[in-house]
């Protein structure tokens, strides 16, 4: 199948990311989300990050307009049935998943793919909510889209070889590199990043060493640009905490077992940069 229009459910950081990305790559987009002001709010983002781009002379003034000019905002589902694939980007929640891929489901033509950029959420699941599980996969795009390279492509058990394929396809011609995954929690980066990220806390707790000393290690030590402690903060301990509940649930194993530090943290609603308190202060 050949994609010339895309869809994107959510206008939000990552929707209005992907659009980008897609509308950079030549391609057309028809960005949904549930009311004008949201939908304003991911044109603006895009706008604003396009015009970044221009000064760092990395786009011209006209591909700027140009690629503006391939997005059509809207807050209708009807809109969608140009697309050849939809990307639903909405929150990281089931029920609100499975009820947006539903309406996608009944409104776009059968041989549309759809995917979805959830970062946790059964593929496989979501995938048998639909009449069409042959043409579900996930396009897991990592924030910023349009600076990160990785696009994890994972497979449901249902999804075909050439929904597959096609997505692969996809994904290269927006520059990125995809890779291709089971389905499973966490995916590929994730399941090895959070608990990382959970080891940096235990180490913490234990008094190993300061949180300014743990990150140095790791960022001089394993050559990562920001240490884990650093990471955990601008991702949300909230989110970690969640993740890492959702890989002992899914799992049975306890090497999935929150810090307790981690998890007193949260309850202490020192989430991070978005409280102005995690780890460091803000």
């Amino acid at each position: 199948m050949h994609i010339t229009t895309v869809g994107i459910i959510g206008a939000g950081t990552m929707g209005n990311g992907i659009a980008q990305a897609c509308a950079t790559s030549n391609l057309r987009v028809v960005m949904v989300d549930i009311s004008d002001a949201a939908v304003a709010k991911g044109m603006a983002a895009i706008a604003t990050s396009l015009e970044r781009l221009v000064k760092k002379e990395k786009l011209s003034a006209a591909e700027r307009e140009a690629a503006l000019a391939r997005i059509q905002g809207s807050t209708r589902y009807e809109d969608l049935q140009a697309a050849q694939l939809v990307i639903e980007a909405a929150t990281e929640n089931y029920e609100l998943k499975v009820k947006i891929v539903q309406q996608i489901d009944a409104i776009v033509d059968p041989e549309v793919i759809i995917a979805s950029n959830t970062s946790s959420i059964s593929i496989t699941k979501l995938a048998a909510v639909t009449g069409r599980a042959d043409r579900f996969i996930g396009m897991h795009f990592f924030n910023p889209v349009p600076l990160m390279a990785l696009v994890e492509i994972i497979r449901g058990l249902q999804t075909s070889d050439a929904t597959h394929a096609a997505v692969h396809a996809m994904a290269q011609a927006l520059g990125k590199t995809p890779i291709t995954v089971k389905n499973a929690p966490g995916f590929v980066v994730n399941r090895i990043l959070v608990p990382m990220i959970n080891e940096a806390f235990f180490v913490l707790s234990e008094g190993l060493a300061t949180a300014e000393d743990i990150d140095a290690g790791m960022k001089l030590g394993c050559n990562q640009p920001i240490g884990p402690l650093a990471l955990a903060d601008m991702v949300g301990l909230d989110v970690c905490l969640a993740v890492m509940d959702v890989y002992l649930n899914e799992f049975g194993d306890s090497k999935y077992r929150a810090c307790p530090l981690l998890r007193e943290m949260v309850a202490a609603g020192r989430l991070g940069r978005k409280t102005g308190q995690g780890v460091y202060s803000y």
